[in-house]
Order: structure tokens, then sequence, then C-alpha cells
């Protein structure tokens, strides 16, 4: 469930853009009548309304994610609050210019931020950001941790790239199904060729002192 509410934004943009380019005079008259207040000259093109709607409905489904959390005491994750940061700034430049560059560097910006956040924290704080994460689950020697870390950099820098490879090389629609299929589906297999590897390296958590299995139910 949370993962689905943490990729909703994603999903939401997929399906509005989708819709949208299939139907890109009514999406290029809706925009205009509803949302030209919000762009420069005040009217949108078939061209590039099909993005600016899916921009407009991913600041909001972003908007909305925070304000679901707040109104339920729940806390919001730090990444949630630099998301909705990257989403409304540059969301706000791609409806306004008409510019779609924009919202296409969303993703690298974030991916990069994310990859210094690890690389900077052991430097900085002395803390491993994975590791953190992780050690409850998952019990690994030190240096393991640390190569862990930077594959993480590693992977959010070159998925940074990628991004920007993809976006400035081919359409916008084929940006649009990478930035749904590619980017999540590189994540999940990384995530998962992360797992086969660290099991080679897993240790048994040990057992806290003075208390027997069965008290911890």
């Amino acid at each position: 469930m949370k993962l689905l509410f943490d990729f909703l934004p994603i999903l939401l943009f997929f399906v509005v853009f989708k819709y949208a380019d299939a139907h890109k005079d009514w999406a290029a008259e809706f925009a205009t009548g509803h949302f030209g207040f919000l762009v420069a000259g005040g009217v949108v093109g078939p061209t590039e309304a099909p993005v600016l709607l899916a921009t407009l409905v991913t600041v909001a489904a972003t908007l909305l994610q925070v304000a679901w959390l707040k109104l339920r005491g729940r806390r919001v994750d730090t990444m949630l609050w630099v998301t909705l940061g990257v989403v409304v700034v540059l969301g706000a430049a791609t409806v306004y210019f008409h510019n779609e560059t924009f919202i296409k560097w969303k993703p690298s910006v974030l991916y990069w931020l994310l990859g210094t956040t690890l690389w900077l924290s052991p430097l900085l704080t002395g803390r491993n950001l994975i590791r953190a994460l992780m050690s409850q689950h998952i019990q690994l020697p030190e240096r393991i941790w640390h190569r862990l870390n930077f594959a993480w950099v590693a992977f959010f820098a070159l998925m940074g790239l990628l991004n920007l490879w993809v976006a400035y090389s081919f359409s916008t629609d084929t940006w649009v199904n990478f930035k749904l299929f590619g980017g999540v589906g590189l994540m999940l297999l990384f995530t998962l060729a992360q797992g086969l590897v660290l099991n080679r390296y897993a240790e048994d958590a040990p057992e806290p002192s003075g208390k027997l299995p069965a008290d911890s139910a």
C-alpha cells in the first residue's frame, strides 16, 4: 500500500499525459479554459497541453500526499518534503513558460539530491544512511555497508544521467514511458540484485542479552 502511495504522482502523471496526448485539442481547450491564468500569454497549445495537465496533476497529488499525512498525524519523510519543493518549483516553471524541459529535469534533480545526501552524510556526520535504514533487518560487515552506500550513490548518479539522455534523445511520449516503466523497473531490478548479493555477506543478528526469544512476542 505504501509503495502505491509513494508512486501515485508518477502513475497519475503517466495516466493524465497519455489521455491528454490522445485528445490534444480537448486538452488544449481544457487547459486554456481552466488554467490559462497560470500560463504566460494565457493560451495553451495542443503540443504542450498534455505535459502541462500532467504536471499540474502531479503537483496536486504531491501536495495531497503531504496534507493526508499531516491530517492523520503521521510523519512526513524528509524526501517527500524535498520532492514537493522540487515538483512545485519545476512544475510551476513548466506551466508558466509552456516548457516541458523543466519537469523533465525533475527526476534527475531528485536522483542527484538523493545520491549527494548518501555521499555526504558519512563525510559530514559519520552516519551511513543506508545502514541506518536497513540495519534492523540485516547485519553486514562494516566494509559491505560502505560498498552498499557507494553503490546507491553511483546508481542515483547514473539514473539522473539516463533520465536526461532519454529526455533529450527521444520524444516526450517515450520519456513518459521511461519515467514510469524504466525508472521504476530499474529501481526494482537494482534492489533485487542488491538483495541477492547481500545474501552472501549477511550475518545473523545477535539476540538481545538477557531476553529470551519468547519475551519479544
